[in-house]
């Protein structure tokens, strides 16, 4: 005797969680995509409490947007993909730490942007962002996960990476210890002129602040050497994760994040010429992550 499927909730929600902010895609359980909602950082590593209240905001805001009344969380199944949920202690606070929700369904954002990028199917993506992660679905249905460690012991070539070197520079600058470039110059002008600024600055400042300089770095490039430098840096970060994830080099590979987008014209032809356009977003894959739990709920 067969069995009716189980009722969908009447939402479903993909979030894409990082270290600068968090995105909500709402759709209907018929596959409508009604709205997206923004919100502050939601990855792990910047406390439990703060990603939940980012993620709801997020939620609240593509309701409204879709000029809904926000929606009980019994009638909405979440797929998220948030930063730093690749540990499994901040991942098993944050989902004890849940709201009553139809159904939740938890991965890395590395790993949603790997489902979203090639739709499921085999290939290779390196995220750039606030921090950097590399993930690999290999034809024998493997996955593989590099970088990832988080700031400020891992994330190369991240933007989080690039403003920590930036500071640093600005710092020995300051010191008289290297020349005061236009890097430096533009960290002072970004942080405060002076010790005294920088030391206030620096004491304050975590992983999304330091991410903030990123820019100046790709800004100064032309002008300074030093700032030319940290991105050959990030690109070898890059073009390292990459051959760790595919030494074959035959998977398609596809580049995200601001910082990525950025790398792009930097990096060798041979890694140029793997590249694909994105199939979707991690927001799509968590999605993906979030229908995939629904089909194989108990009956």
């Amino acid at each position: 005797m067969s069995h009716p499927p189980p009722s969908l909730p009447p939402y479903l929600i993909g979030i894409d969680g990082g270290g600068t902010g968090t995105r909500a895609r709402l759709v209907s359980s018929d596959g409508r995509v009604l709205a997206h909602g923004a919100a502050g950082p939601s990855g792990l590593s910047q406390g439990v409490e703060q990603a939940w209240r980012h993620v709801q905001h997020a939620i609240a805001q593509a309701f409204a947007a879709a000029q809904l009344p926000l929606a009980t969380p019994g009638d909405c199944a979440l797929g998220l993909g948030l930063a730093g949920a690749i540990s499994p202690a901040r991942a098993e606070a944050f989902l004890q730490a849940a709201p009553p929700y139809a159904l939740l369904a938890l991965e890395s954002d590395a790993a949603t942007a790997l489902r979203g990028a090639h739709a499921g199917q085999p290939g290779v993506v390196l995220a750039f962002g606030t921090g950097s992660v590399g993930e690999a679905l290999l034809a024998d249905g493997r996955k593989l996960s590099v970088g990832g460690w988080g700031f400020p012991s891992g994330d190369e070539g991240s933007g989080a990476w690039l403003g920590l070197r930036a500071v640093q520079i600005a710092q020995q600058a300051l010191d008289g210890r290297r020349l005061a470039g236009a890097l430096a110059q533009a960290v002072w002008q970004a942080t405060g002129a002076g010790r005294q600024a920088l030391l206030e600055w620096c004491g304050s400042a975590g992983q999304r602040a330091y991410a903030s300089l990123a820019p100046l770095v790709f800004d100064a490039a032309e002008a300074d050497p030093a700032a030319s430098r940290l991105l050959q840096e990030a690109v070898n970060a890059l073009i390292q994760m990459a051959q760790a994830l595919d030494a074959s080099g035959r998977l398609p590979l596809v580049i995200t994040g601001s910082v990525g987008q950025r790398l792009l014209p930097l990096l060798p032809h041979e890694l140029l010429d793997r590249c694909v356009p994105s199939a979707g977003d991690a927001a799509d894959g968590a999605l993906q992550l979030v229908r995939e739990r629904l089909a194989h709920r108990p009956r």
